[in-house]
């Protein structure tokens, strides 16, 4: 494990709470009465002040069937008319070889480009 640059994590130790001092106890103490002379009382609420509504107006109904999603597509297959073969050059490089370019096959066994 590596540590960040003046940071020490070595210590695991958790902190334990401490007695407040009087000076503490005191400045809160005049916090809370300048807060009341405001009209601030008690603590703030915990939580988000926004309300999320609900959409919902009628109750959720499921069902036991699952819809189709369109119909399956055509699988394209090759009827063998166009390539000749396949060369395999330098590099493992699959390159088809179609039936009106013959000289390809040649080039392709030479190693010519």
């Amino acid at each position: 494990m590596q540590l960040i640059r003046g940071m020490s994590s070595l210590n695991t130790r958790k902190k334990k709470p401490g007695k407040k001092r009087n000076s503490l106890l005191l400045a809160e103490i005049e916090h809370e009465k300048a807060l009341s002379r405001l009209g601030v009382k008690g603590k703030k609420p915990q939580g988000s002040p926004y309300k999320i509504p609900t959409y919902h107006t009628e109750p959720r109904v499921t069902s036991d069937s699952i819809p189709g999603n369109g119909t399956k597509k055509d699988r394209q297959t090759y009827t063998g008319t166009e390539i000749l073969g396949i060369v395999t050059t330098h590099k493992s490089n699959a390159v088809p070889i179609r039936k009106d370019n013959k000289t390809a096959a040649v080039d392709a066994a030479q190693m010519r480009r």
